[in-house]
């Protein structure tokens, strides 16, 4: 009972970390300069700049609780605790360290980054160095919460309706919802549509471009963090014979152990043994090299392996894992 207690605590100290890393990808790098990275805090960014006296973490709220709610009646998928706690934690962090950083309410309104900690960390003449360390902050903390078996909510709900009620692919509509919150961001942002102010200047609309960037990074990040590099590689080695000193060498030089599966050659029809293993890529050209000398004439193939479970390898991943692919 200690041990489930002590895990349920870890999970959700986890979920409130990353969601301070979250935050402060964010409020520190990416709301500032008026990236507007997809999802609902990038639809958040926009409506901040519509109506300034509300906080981007309050308009995600306004957002992720009626599309919690749509999940629970258009997929019929309950709104677990972890996601739940996510949702509403993530955006009070954000709207705590947004007041902290910011010396007036006015500067809160603008996010005005020469303001942004006494000056110390405006980026605006380095929008690519906040274009990276942002999103990477952000990738890598919504890996704490998604690592948890838990999300703070977002589009991916609205690509999911998609996908169920309009059979668009899941992927396509995830890049559709995303690029229309992106391209509202340019004329909202960029162009000063509804803003009253206008253009700022050719370089507004190179803001749409760091804002893929961010997308893109914020992706890439999440996915490095909980599933690493996925350099794990399948080999099939194809002989005629159940050749002992492959056996052992599979065993003792190289430390794995393989399954022997029984074929047959469709043309020759005479009996063949498939060896058939999961091995880390550094130790493929040790194993091609060796099969040369042990049997010149098998036949190899080496190809990814995307995931690998059981004994030595990651463990079953439970009901609750969400798993980023």
């Amino acid at each position: 009972m200690a041990s489930k207690s002590k895990s349920v605590f870890s999970d959700y100290l986890s979920i409130v970390v990353g969601s301070c890393i979250v935050s402060v990808g964010f409020v520190l790098f990416i709301n500032p300069y008026k990236f507007v990275p997809g999802g609902v805090f990038g639809a958040s960014i926009v409506l901040h700049n519509l109506f300034p006296q509300l906080q981007v973490g309050t308009f995600s709220y306004m957002i992720s609780i009626p599309l919690l709610i749509l999940s629970y009646f258009f997929l019929g998928k309950g709104i677990g605790l972890k996601t739940l706690f996510a949702t509403l934690i993530t955006p009070l962090i954000m709207n705590g360290l947004s007041s902290l950083v910011y010396p007036t309410a006015e500067a809160l309104q603008s996010l005005d980054p020469a303001q942004l900690l006494g000056g110390v960390l405006n980026l605006s003449d380095h929008l690519i160095v906040a274009a990276i360390i942002g999103p990477v902050l952000v990738g890598a903390g919504s890996a704490f919460i998604v690592g948890r078996g838990a999300t703070t909510g977002g589009t991916d709900i609205i690509a999911m309706i998609l996908q169920k009620y309009l059979r668009v692919r899941f992927s396509n509509a995830l890049i559709c919802t995303d690029g229309i919150i992106v391209l509202v961001g340019l004329l909202v942002i960029g162009f000063g549509v509804g803003t009253g102010h206008g253009p700022e200047g050719g370089s507004s609309c190179i803001l749409s471009l760091y804002s893929l960037l961010c997308i893109f990074l914020m992706s890439k990040t999440l996915s490095y963090v909980v599933s690493g590099t996925k350099d794990d590689k399948i080999v099939f080695i194809i002989t005629k014979k159940r050749n002992e000193q492959l056996r052992q060498f599979i065993l003792d030089n190289i430390d794995r152990t393989a399954t022997i599966l029984n074929s047959e050659g469709l043309y020759s029809l005479e009996p063949n043994s498939t060896f058939f293993m999961v091995v880390p890529l550094r130790q493929v050209e040790s194993i091609t090299t060796a099969i040369r000398d042990f049997d010149p004439n098998a036949f190899v193939v080496v190809t990814d392996a995307y995931d690998a479970y059981g004994k030595r390898w990651k463990a079953f991943p439970d009901k609750n894992t969400i798993v980023i692919k």
